[in-house]
């Protein structure tokens, strides 16, 4: 793919947003290895899926701030646990993003003769490989109360079922940026119209741990499970606060781990 804009994008990591630290997003790929499996009666090459791999590689501004939000605070860490990564292409409803869990793997500083210094990073996927979905809510939300968000059609599934869903379960992730209360339950919902004739209802199995403050997290469903084509995200608990983001990848085929 030819070298695109970023402007309006977002990279969010464990919990923090720190786009306005980020200069580029190099390289964002992955998916299961190609493994040869040709026969000698064939006259082609024949290949299997092999181990889902994946990457997040980025460049970051040397921002020195003592606000969580800044870049080197996070990043200079280099924390041996993993860390959940979504890359939102653009904030709207709806819009695509790339989400990992990943080891970020160096910090690798660069000083250009004009005096800019910046930073390489390099994530390497731990467990799952990079997930594409699309973002259920249109950026960072802020909710104050229990609150119901607006539906995203994901379309048809593959192969189609009766008015639109999928076969094959879902993926979720959830950043949780800040928080005031006692705690907050995010958790997904269904329906096959976007709540028209058919009344939404709880995705199984697609409700994250409750948050008490900033946090990140990832869930799955179970892998057959059959998921309605419109998904939204609701909350509830006792908060005056919270903000966050989720992104849910729906399988239109199925997927191992």
């Amino acid at each position: 793919m030819a070298k695109q804009s970023g402007l309006g994008d977002a990279l969010l990591i464990a919990g923090y947003d720190l786009s306005g630290d980020i200069q580029a997003l190099g390289n964002v790929g992955g998916g299961p290895a190609a493994l040869e499996q040709t026969g000698i009666d064939k006259f082609a090459m024949e290949r299997i899926g092999g181990i889902r791999d994946g990457r997040m590689q980025y460049t970051s501004f040397f921002n020195p701030g003592t606000l969580p939000d800044r870049s080197h605070a996070r990043l200079k860490l280099l924390p041996y646990a993993d860390v959940i990564m979504t890359y939102m292409r653009g904030t709207a409803l709806g819009s695509p993003s790339a989400n990992i869990v990943a080891k970020q793997a160096n910090y690798d500083g660069n000083r250009g003769d004009s005096g800019e210094f910046t930073f390489s990073v390099d994530a390497q996927a731990n467990g799952y490989g990079v997930e594409w979905g699309r973002s259920l809510t249109a950026g960072k939300r802020t909710d104050s109360t229990a609150t119901n968000g607006t539906g995203v059609d994901f379309g048809v599934g593959s192969p189609p079922l009766f008015n639109g869903a999928a076969l094959f379960g879902l993926q979720a992730y959830l950043h949780v940026f800040a928080f005031t209360g006692t705690s907050v339950t995010v958790k997904l919902q269904e329906s096959s119209d976007n709540g028209v004739g058919d009344t939404w209802a709880d995705v199984a199995g697609g409700a994250f741990t409750a948050a008490t403050g900033i946090t990140s997290q990832r869930i799955a469903t179970a892998a057959g499970q059959t998921v309605e084509r419109y998904l939204r995200v609701v909350t509830t608990g006792t908060f005056t606060n919270a903000v966050f983001a989720v992104s849910a990848i729906r399988n239109d085929v199925e997927v191992k781990f």
